[in-house]
């Protein structure tokens, strides 16, 4: 693996654990809130996202390099509405795809094809996660303000499962 390769899964790390962080702290905006069902909602992502950073992290491992854990920062926690927090967790989302894009073509540009391979996992799963905080700021857009739609939204999140393979970084 190339320097510069490394390095920037090195950041990747940081970002996928910053994601994590975020994620919980949105949970704890909705939870304050009395939005249960988005808060396990949140929580759920928040642990996915931790699962994608320890699946850089073991990858960088098994490729026998030195992990060299950079510090999170703080993650916003204030915000107006339940839909205003969907909707930073979608810019979030977006951001994370171009790094990962970004971290795809460095990879491929030195030749790195370890890395490429790793990464392709994280290109489709940032398509799935995508769609999935779109397709819940849409349904929050279409609600509006209406609290007992709300409350029905809030339930819908609240029934989110467990996905199969998830990140879970085992065995990277």
């Amino acid at each position: 693996m190339t320097k510069s390769v490394l390095e920037a899964i090195t950041r990747q790390i940081t970002a996928e654990f910053n994601a994590s962080f975020s994620y919980l702290a949105m949970a704890a905006w909705c939870e304050h809130h009395k939005l249960m069902g988005a808060g396990r909602w949140l929580r759920m992502q928040s642990q996915e996202e931790h699962g994608h950073a320890m699946k850089l992290f073991n990858f960088v491992l098994a490729r026998d390099h030195a992990v060299r854990l950079q510090g999170v920062e703080q993650p916003r926690s204030d915000f107006d509405s339940v839909v205003a927090v969907f909707e930073a967790a979608l810019a979030q989302e977006q951001e994370v795809s171009r790094n990962i894009d970004a971290l795809y073509e460095l990879a491929f540009t030195e030749k790195v094809f370890a890395a490429m391979t790793e990464l392709q996992w994280f290109i489709t799963e940032q398509v799935e996660e995508e769609k999935s905080v779109r397709e819940i700021v849409a349904k929050f857009h279409m609600v509006k303000d209406d609290p007992a739609s709300i409350l029905d939204l809030d339930r819908e999140l609240g029934a989110r499962g467990p996905e199969a393979g998830a990140g879970s970084g085992e065995g990277a």
